[in-house]
């Protein structure tokens, strides 16, 4: 027996591309089908009435009808519009980002629950919480155990031993530390503070809370997303478009970057 043509899923929306005068293709992340795309036809009409339930960094029920190349949208509702994510410029930034690098980092119809949790859990949590950066480094580095790409930053991946309290060094090709000894004829590799170090073990183990609790330095802070950067432009082999983005709206003061509605 085959598969019904209707079926219904929980999705989070996380691409959008026009398509011929009125349509959208829409690419959706489930939590048991993973990354997929179908047709929302009309959807850029103005009186289209599943519009709001397709916008990008939503969370929706989406009913969806089996096609020869694309699945069509039939219907939509949303679940959580996540309205502080989308009327603050710099977390929609972040959420982009993520939608990006979820899209980029995920293949099609491959169950991952894990990394669809994931992406709504930051999402809520970027709604509540005030450190941001943190936040987006957790999802990073929780995105590279999920897709397999976990780096090591336990023992030295060459010599592998433990890695003592000092500076150490991450090669994005080696996936994970050198310690000092091991470095000396390495290139491409990038210093790691002693901090660093400690905190991005923190989120690669999940402990998001515990992380939240710490005072990070500006300096601190920007050592990491450098080093997270450029391990995930190694891995996906070119730029995250997103990123210009979200270095610009560093440059803006705060107050002008909130979206207020009368």
């Amino acid at each position: 027996m085959g598969q019904p043509r209707n079926y219904q899923t929980d999705a989070i929306i996380i691409k959008k591309t026009k398509l011929g005068e009125a349509d959208r293709i829409i690419t959706l992340y489930t939590p048991h089908l993973g990354k997929i795309q179908a047709v929302a036809k009309g959807v850029r009409r103005p009186k289209s009435k599943m519009a709001g339930h397709l916008e990008l960094l939503t969370c929706s029920r989406v009913v969806l009808a089996r096609g020869r190349n694309l699945d069509t949208v039939t219907g939509a509702q949303t679940i959580n519009s996540f309205i502080l994510l989308k009327n603050d410029l710099n977390l929609a930034s972040y959420g982009l980002y993520m939608a990006e690098l979820t899209c980029q980092f995920t293949p099609e119809d491959q169950e991952n629950l894990e990394i669809f949790e994931l992406l709504r859990g930051t999402m809520e949590r970027l709604c509540e919480e005030n450190n941001k950066d943190i936040i987006l480094r957790h999802f990073e580095m929780q995105l590279l155990n999920a897709s397999g790409f976990r780096p090591q930053l336990q023992q030295c991946v060459r010599c592998r031993q433990p890695l003592q309290p000092v500076v150490n060094y991450f090669s994005h090709s080696g996936g994970g530390m050198f310690c000092p000894s091991c470095s000396t004829d390495q290139y491409g590799l990038y210093s790691l503070s002693v901090n660093a170090l400690k905190v991005l073990r923190l989120l690669q183990n999940g402990d998001l809370d515990t992380t939240l609790k710490l005072k990070i330095s500006p300096e601190l802070s920007f050592e990491m997303e450098e080093v997270l950067r450029r391990y995930i432009r190694y891995i996906l082999e070119k730029e995250v478009k997103s990123v210009a983005w979200l270095d610009n709206l560093k440059t803006i003061p705060p107050a002008t970057t909130q979206n207020t509605k009368s």
